[in-house]
C-alpha cells in the first residue's frame, strides 16, 4: 500500500525573466513586467510530496523530520530571500520561471530521498498560479 506524505515550505525571492541574447523590447514583449530589468519577488509557497510503502517498522513513509531538514537545507537556504538570477548557481545560465524553479527543486530534493521513494513538487508563485513536478 503506498501513501504520500507532504510537506508545505515557503520562500521569498527575486528573479527577473529575460534571455540574455535578446533585445530589453523582445523581453519585455514576450515576459512582460516580468521582464523588468530592477527584478521583482514573490512569495513562494511549495509543497513537497514523498510517496512510497509505509515502512513496517517505523510506520513511516518518511520521517517528516528528515523531509523538513531536506527541504531547509537544500530549497529554503539556498533560495529563500536571494534573488535567483545572480544569487543561485542553478540560473546563471536558467530562466527563472516557476516551471524552471520547480524542477530545479525537485533535483535537488530527488537524490536526499531513498531510491524507492516517489516525489512530487508543487510550486506556488502567487496563489493562483502554480506549477507541479514528479520527474516526467
Amino acid at each position: 500500500m503506498k501513501v504520500t506524505i507532504s510537506r508545505r515550505a515557503h520562500f521569498n525571492a527575486a528573479h527577473r525573466l529575460y534571455r540574455k541574447d535578446w533585445t530589453d523590447e523582445k523581453n519585455f514583449l514576450v515576459f512582460g513586467k516580468c521582464s523588468n530589468p530592477n527584478f521583482h519577488g514573490h512569495n513562494y509557497e511549495l509543497i513537497v510530496s514523498v510517496t512510497g510503502e509505509i515502512d513496517p517498522e517505523t510506520g513511516y513513509v518518511i520521517d517528516v523530520k528528515i523531509l523538513k531538514d531536506i527541504i531547509k537545507n537544500k530549497i529554503e537556504d539556498a533560495f529563500d530571500h536571494k534573488n535567483l538570477n545572480i544569487e543561485v548557481p542553478e540560473f546563471k545560465d536558467l530562466n527563472p520561471t516557476a516551471e524552471n524553479i520547480v524542477v530545479v527543486i525537485y533535483n535537488k530534493i530527488k537524490p536526499e530521498l531513498k531510491a524507492h521513494l516517489d516525489l512530487e513538487v508543487i510550486l506556488y508563485e502567487t496563489p493562483r498560479n502554480f506549477v507541479s513536478y514528479s520527474g516526467n
